[in-house]
């Protein structure tokens, strides 16, 4: 079941090390089973810049403390960067004892893309646009409402309007 899910499936013991990798997960990273059961997932696989953060969350999912939706990037055995969405879940024995994690996650690289895209349109829009969250505070303020008002973007993110 784990194996042939659609969804990258990893899972780690208490000491770090991967002892679970299916293959979507194998498919996503471009990383075989052998390559990397028994190594430590946060040392050799994840970026520099991101390992003590994910130490923390599959530390926190150790003590039970469970995490969802962690975004992350990965750089794939390509060389290929990738942004991840993870949930990290504490994995038990038949007697309730921590043994590890189990991580499931889901490759978001192509709608972070989309997000930037969809965010560069706005800004650059011939008409002014902006947005404001359920509070009424401002969330989106385009470059042709600055010109239009003479507000700077600092000067109108989450303020009233």
């Amino acid at each position: 079941l784990i194996d042939n899910a659609n969804a990258p499936i990893f899972g780690v013991d208490t000491q770090g090390r991967v002892n679970v990798w299916n293959q979507c997960a194998m498919k996503l990273v471009g990383y075989s089973l052998d390559e990397v059961m028994g190594k430590n997932l946060v040392q050799e696989f994840i970026t520099k810049e991101y390992r003590a953060a994910v130490k923390t969350v599959l530390d926190e999912a150790m003590t039970g403390n469970e995490t969802a939706n962690f975004e992350f990037p990965l750089i794939t055995k390509h060389g290929i960067r990738i942004e991840v969405l993870l949930n990290a879940t504490t994995r038990r024995d038949e007697q309730g004892n921590i043994i590890g994690v189990v991580g499931i996650g889901q490759d978001i690289t192509g709608r972070i893309a989309q997000e930037r895209e969809y965010s560069k349109l706005i800004d650059n829009a011939n008409a002014p646009i902006f947005g404001v969250d359920t509070q009424g505070r401002v969330n989106v303020w385009n470059q042709c409402a600055m010109k239009l008002v003479g507000y700077s973007l600092d000067e109108v993110m989450g303020k009233n309007l």
